[in-house]
């Protein structure tokens, strides 16, 4: 799947759709990768800067795509990020990485109204940010 596959799952779009592409997929897990993290217009810069706290944004997105792409063909209700946990860094920014980042998003729970993942983002062998996060899903009515 492309950037223009992705775009069309999740209701982030233009610059802040920030997977490039889907590696591999099942029921219970995703894996992605992106180079947007490079692009000097990437809209979660500040001072020319990407933190690497951003990447819990990377990691919420795969969630997002996950959870679309288990819904289909119908939408997958909009999802509200609630909680981070044990989330850890590697290192401080992330834009003068070189080579693509890779994401893998484990669902551990998935409910009618909520989602819990473990997400993974790596540079190469570098564990760049991993942790866990819940989104709570807007049920129809």
């Amino acid at each position: 799947m492309s950037r223009d596959d992705i775009a069309a799952l999740i209701p982030h779009q233009g610059g802040m759709c920030l997977w490039e592409h889907v590696v591999e997929w099942d029921d219970a897990r995703i894996v992605l990768e992106t180079r947007s993290h490079q692009a000097t217009d990437n809209p979660l810069c500040s001072n020319g800067r990407l933190r690497s706290v951003h990447l819990c944004e990377y990691g919420a997105q795969a969630m997002a795509v996950h959870g679309a792409l288990k819904a289909a063909p119908e939408r997958a209700p909009p999802g509200m990020l609630v909680s981070l946990r044990s989330v850890t860094f590697a290192r401080d920014y992330i834009d003068d990485l070189s080579g693509a980042l890779r994401v893998e998003a484990v669902c551990l729970q998935a409910g009618e109204s909520s989602q819990q993942y473990s997400f993974k983002v790596t540079h190469g062998d570098e564990v760049v940010a991993e942790g866990r996060a819940a989104v709570l899903l807007k049920l129809p009515g």
